[in-house]
């Protein structure tokens, strides 16, 4: 290896661990702290919750402005990955297929996704549930206001892109750089992708690195981020804006935990 190559490679290996350090990694570490004080908690995880879109204000003009601040912010870092990925002559967009070029095909495969992810999915929560082994998650406030669907839409196009575009786009191109295998990716950025939800405890650990799997085996056989964008966003739409509703047919499952529960400092979003 001549000295060149070797400096390229510390050069993308400190880059990964910056992004990472203020995006997902980060998110990633602080989940696995959350979970280590919740097993540590008197109370066990079946009577504990966490809050994925809580209000941000009591105000609602304030609630807007905070929110939509808080996406904006998060939207920011996928700008940042693009533009690390943005070589002379070559759009970031194209080289991880982040367009539109294809975009019939990649909603067909994206809502295909959602479907084999989602249904599964709800399962494992529900086993999760009964058996004590996951925290009851409140998707979105109970009591909506005006303008709470607007801004769970948002939202869920937020993490779409941002678990996307950062773990599959930019992490499979750097790891490949630095001469990764397909599946030492693949399992990487699962695992990365199940501890950064390992807050809600081992059930959606277990089901969020299986996501990872199919994910990046999808990206890695298609060579495109957009169909994997269109299927986490359509299963964070179907849960945020269909909690309510299954909360109420199902308040056992799905349903916040009744009477005080203790909840650990929440996951700071990247």
């Amino acid at each position: 290896m001549n000295p060149t190559d070797s400096t390229r490679r510390r050069r993308l290996t400190w880059e990964i661990c910056l992004v990472l350090a203020v995006s997902i990694g980060q998110s990633a570490l602080y989940s696995l702290l959350s979970l280590v004080r919740r097993l540590l908690a008197a109370v066990p995880l079946s009577r504990q919750q966490t809050q994925l879109n809580p209000s941000q204000s009591e105000q609602a003009v304030w609630d807007v402005v905070y929110q939509l601040l808080d996406i904006l912010f998060s939207l920011a870092l996928v700008g940042l990955v693009l533009y690390l990925l943005w070589d002379a002559g070559k759009s970031p967009f194209r080289r991880i297929g982040l367009d539109f070029s294809r975009f019939g095909r990649d909603l067909g495969f994206g809502l295909t996704i959602a479907a084999v992810i989602g249904i599964p999915g709800l399962g494992l929560y529900a086993i999760g549930r009964a058996t004590g082994l996951t925290v009851a998650v409140v998707a979105s406030p109970l009591d909506a206001a005006w303008y709470t669907v607007p801004l769970l839409l948002l939202s869920a196009l937020r993490a779409g892109l941002l678990e996307e575009v950062v773990m599959i786009g930019y992490l499979f191109t750097r790891l490949r750089q630095l001469g990764w295998g397909p599946w030492s990716i693949i399992l990487s950025a699962a695992a990365l992708r199940g501890a950064y939800h390992a807050y809600q405890g081992v059930g959606p650990i277990v089901g969020n690195f299986v996501m990872g799997i199919v994910f990046g085996w999808a990206y890695q056989r298609w060579g495109r981020v957009m169909p994997l964008v269109i299927a986490h966003t359509v299963l964070d739409v179907v849960a945020f804006v269909g909690y309510p509703l299954a909360a109420s047919l199902w308040p056992g499952v799905f349903g916040p935990v009744p009477g005080p529960s203790p909840t650990p400092t929440p996951t700071p979003s990247p």
